[in-house]
């Protein structure tokens, strides 16, 4: 999973990118402090891990990563170019899912590069560069489908309805992923790599006095979310920065003290897994116990080709208990007496949690 960071500039987009990856990303109080997009891939927070290899005295721990880009901040008219333009909306073409960071606290010491903070402006000033450049997508694709029309295909012409009414869609000022299309609309619209489909969770940041209160800003972000089948976290980007400089237990310490339930990382992985629509399924046993994400609805043929190819060209059955079934009965061994150990086909559904052992021929 690849997710991007973005935001008009001085959101503290880079503060959280430092807090989610120990990336240590240049952070500066003025606009475009990052040039180019720092990446950083993290561990996903499984704690199915610990104790699954603690049960298979495992010598090794693989969990599943999450790779961000902290993309530099979008101004009014980075479409046709304006600050650093259409560079770092090629980088959001890159990622599975946007993570839009918005400012939700005063502070007269931080510069906003709109002078006044107002989230729902904000939101609507990258989204609609966003659309500006769906719009020039649309346009070369529908010029060219026009053109196809000539061959007689069908196709053609049921792609051009479809690029107008995107792009009719587009017109209102509205990303694609509030429009509601039918399953074969929605795999070619997939083809087009447009900017407003892609998944958004709205990282609302706010000061570390609002944390674990009301916070207007953070209310109307959540309601914009609501119209465009968004997701929501809310955070302080400099305390997630400032816990990084604390052990495990100082850490819960600080959390419960300022009433953090969940840390940033967490949040967007579950927000992210959800928008997604992925799940995790577990391997495990003396040399490795490693989480391994896949689709929902992944069978298990397919599951298997994720370790590697040879597993699904050669599957022959996938043997499967869920993780906490196993922990309760002591070891897979004692599962598989108690008939907690199921042999399943090529049509079997992996689920989350599911510990699995593949058999396939070689």
């Amino acid at each position: 999973m690849k997710l991007g960071v973005v935001g008009l500039p001085n959101v503290g987009k880079s503060t959280l990118f430092n807090a989610l990856t120990h990336a240590g990303a240049q952070s500066a109080n003025y606009p475009f402090c990052t040039i180019e997009p720092n990446i950083g891939v993290v561990a996903v927070p499984d704690h199915r891990l610990a104790k699954l290899a603690a049960l298979y005295n495992s010598a090794k721990i693989t969990p599943t990563t999450l790779e961000f880009l902290d993309i530099a901040g979008l101004v009014k008219g980075a479409s046709k170019g304006e600050g650093l333009g259409n560079k770092f909306l090629s980088h959001i073409r890159e990622v599975d899912a946007i993570v839009h960071v918005v400012r939700c606290f005063d502070d007269p010491n931080i510069i906003h590069v709109e002078s006044t903070v107002d989230p729902k402006r904000d939101i609507e000033i990258i989204n609609i560069e966003l659309i500006l450049s769906d719009l020039e997508t649309i346009e070369k694709r529908l010029d060219k489908a026009s053109n196809m029309i000539k061959t007689g295909e069908k196709k053609y012409q049921v792609e051009v309805e479809l690029i107008k009414k995107v792009k009719a869609w587009l017109e209102q000022n509205k990303p694609i992923r509030t429009l509601e299309l039918a399953e074969e609309e929605k795999e070619l619209v997939d083809q087009m790599f447009l900017l407003t489909d892609k998944p958004v969770i709205y990282a609302c940041n706010i000061a570390e006095k609002d944390i674990g209160k009301k916070n207007a800003y953070v209310e109307q972000v959540e309601k914009i979310a609501l119209e465009e089948n968004a997701e929501t976290i809310t955070l302080c980007a400099r305390t997630e920065e400032e816990l990084l400089s604390l052990n495990e237990e100082e850490r819960a310490m600080f959390m419960e003290e300022l009433g953090i339930k969940e840390s940033g990382l967490n949040q967007l992985v579950e927000k992210g897994y959800k928008l997604l629509g992925l799940i995790s399924y577990l391997t495990a046993g003396e040399k490795e116990t490693r989480a391994w994400t896949i689709k929902k609805g992944t069978k298990a043929p397919q599951a298997a080709g994720k370790i590697h190819t040879d597993f699904e060209k050669g599957f022959i059955r996938a043997e499967v208990v869920d993780w906490q079934t196993l922990l309760e009965c002591g070891n897979y061994t004692k599962a598989k007496e108690k008939g907690k150990v199921r042999s399943e086909g090529k049509d079997y559904v992996v689920q989350d949690g599911d510990v699995v052992l593949f058999r396939f021929n070689v």
